[in-house]
């Protein structure tokens, strides 16, 4: 059997952050004027901070100078990491854990594979740090999704073949990083939003075992 490398992003398929994300990307765009909705939050999924304040100024077509940019960076990651403080063990998304069970159990690889910054402080959160064999972040990587960079890594760092790495995301750019490294990419969420997935399911629950072991 070969070994397989199995790919979780972080907002959205292990935990729910992205009601978080919104809130103070809104805040931040308040700042600016900018009338930020729940749908255009849904384009930021997956995306770096930097590319997300940008995509927010093109919703409007605004530059601002670089150091009022870089200090909003700042202050948006503050007023994320003050909602996701509270956050623990019970917040972990349902079927996760699960998963994670039945993959550890058959000893294929586990990765992490997210745009967060702060991917390693909620994985401690979540009491679920130590499950992973390997975790690239936005802290290490130099290219954002939908750049295959995040999850290239992984399977190099593996020595995994590509055709052997599965993917789960709640984001286009995810789900389209996946298909171009060549892995197989399964969609969390709406099937209409995610319709270039392998595989679609609408809440990570519906994954069994056994569609995992056909895998």
């Amino acid at each position: 059997m070969n070994k397989k490398l199995f790919i979780f992003d972080l907002d959205g398929v292990i935990v729910d952050t992205a009601k978080y994300h919104f809130l103070a990307w809104q805040n931040i765009a308040s700042e600016l004027n900018i009338d930020f909705t729940i749908e255009q939050n849904e384009l930021l999924k997956g995306v770096n901070r930097e590319n997300s304040l940008l995509k927010i100024l093109e919703f409007e077509n605004k530059s601002i100078d670089p150091s009022l940019f870089n200090s909003l960076l700042i202050k948006k990651n503050n007023i994320y990491l003050r909602y996701v403080e509270k956050i623990n063990s019970s917040d972990v998304i349902d079927g996760i854990k699960n998963s994670i069970d039945y993959i550890k159990k058959h000893k294929h690889h586990l990765a992490l594979g997210s745009a967060s910054k702060n991917a390693q402080m909620i994985l401690r959160k979540l009491e679920l740090f130590e499950c992973f064999d390997i975790i690239i972040d936005g802290t290490i990587t130099e290219k954002a999704k939908p750049n295959p960079e995040v999850f290239l890594r992984s399977m190099n760092r593996l020595k995994v073949k590509s055709e052997d790495c599965i993917v789960f995301e709640d984001s286009i750019s995810g789900i389209t990083a996946a298909n171009t490294a060549g892995m197989i990419s399964i969609g969390i969420g709406n099937k209409d939003v995610l319709s270039n997935a392998n595989h679609n399911f609408s809440k990570f629950n519906l994954i069994t075992n056994q569609f995992l072991s056909h895998l």
